[in-house]
């Protein structure tokens, strides 16, 4: 018995190191140290065995048993690092090859505009107030001069969340709530950009949504030509030093007297032609001197102080600029448009 366990012994170590594969090694185990294994059988007759002898026997069957595990596992353990490494060769990244360029993103050219306004006024002096989008009928409306029974409301009324608050008509909201806040100790000196909701039927010109920017300014003395002098300088800085501007006449309930401000085309230079329709000039925003009801309904004076607001739509400012013809590429979201203003 002792012999026929060396020799078990033996061929099992000469098996497990001529194998080559992870099959063959498990085999190999099955084979011999498995519930059918020459080694279980020969200790299940151990009973045959005198008592002297049977200890001496159990005690070998046992080293021989570790032994030939031993081995096994050493083997697993080459072949598994063998295995590793092989794989790790097939897939080595060749840093010698050219790399993948990666693709930037880029600014959407009304962002691009909105920031170009903004760096502008704060150049100026004017700081950025933002607001609520859903806003409530009295700053929305009747803060801004604007009672429930007035007619300019008909433009403006659109989309309710109750009877009293509502999706913002223009970003004006902000004035009134930033001159309250104040309580009447001025100055004011703010724009406020933000998105916009209006009861329009999407075309080239309109949208149900769009973006505005609205500038305030409230102080002693401030002047209509205050009002024209930051319009210019806006204007030249926007679309050029030699663009002129003129203020026409015009009506909005929350400034008293309130103008249209145009600039001279910046295609034909003021002669005539399509972009400016014949006229030479392009209508960009409205505005005019704050009504002695705003301020007073907002907690200022106005007979100790005076001021100015306008409001621009930055999408035909950007439509102005670069040439754009239908303000609903702005929020399709098409890439094609937006690579065109990767060299901006």
């Amino acid at each position: 018995m002792q012999e026929r366990l060396q020799t078990l012994k033996e061929e099992a170590l000469t098996q497990i190191e001529a194998a080559s594969s992870m099959k063959e090694l498990q085999d190999i185990r099955v084979a011999y140290l498995g519930k059918k294994g020459p080694i279980t059988e020969i200790l299940r007759g151990m009973g045959k065995l005198s008592a002297e002898e049977r200890p001496k026997m159990g005690q070998l069957a046992n080293d021989i048993r570790a032994a030939i595990s031993e081995k096994l596992d050493e083997k697993t353990q080459v072949m598994e690092k063998a295995a590793v490494e092989e794989k790790l060769k097939k897939e080595t990244i060749d840093i010698t090859l050219p790399g993948r360029p990666v693709k930037k993103g880029n600014h959407h050219p009304l962002t691009r505009v909105i920031e170009e306004i903004e760096d502008l006024f704060l150049g100026m002096g004017f700081s950025i107030a933002e607001g609520p989008e859903v806003e409530t009928d009295y700053y929305n409306f009747e803060a801004l001069n604007l009672p429930k029974d007035h007619p300019a409301r008909d433009m403006q009324d659109s989309f309710y969340v109750t009877e009293e608050t509502l999706l913002r008509t223009h970003t004006s909201p902000m004035q009134a709530r930033t001159m309250e806040k104040l309580n009447g100790e001025g100055p004011v000196k703010i724009i406020v950009p933000g998105k916009v909701y209006r009861r329009d039927t999407d075309d080239a010109t309109h949208s149900h949504q769009f973006m505005q920017i609205e500038g305030l300014m409230v102080g002693e003395d401030v002047r209509m030509s205050d009002l024209k002098g930051v319009l210019q300088s806006f204007a030249k800085k926007m679309f050029g030093e030699e663009r002129e501007i003129r203020l026409r006449p015009s009506f909005f309930p929350f400034t008293e007297p309130s103008v249209e401000m145009d600039i001279s085309c910046f295609n034909c230079g003021g002669s005539g032609c399509s972009v400016c329709k014949g006229t030479g000039w392009i209508e960009i925003l409205g505005g005019g001197m704050v009504h002695p009801n705003v301020l007073r309904m907002s907690g200022f004076d106005p007979e100790k102080v005076t001021g100015f607001a306008f409001g621009m739509g930055p999408e035909r400012i950007a439509m102005l600029k670069y040439g754009i013809d239908d303000i609903r590429h702005f929020y399709t979201n098409d890439s094609r448009f937006i690579k065109q203003f990767n060299h901006i």
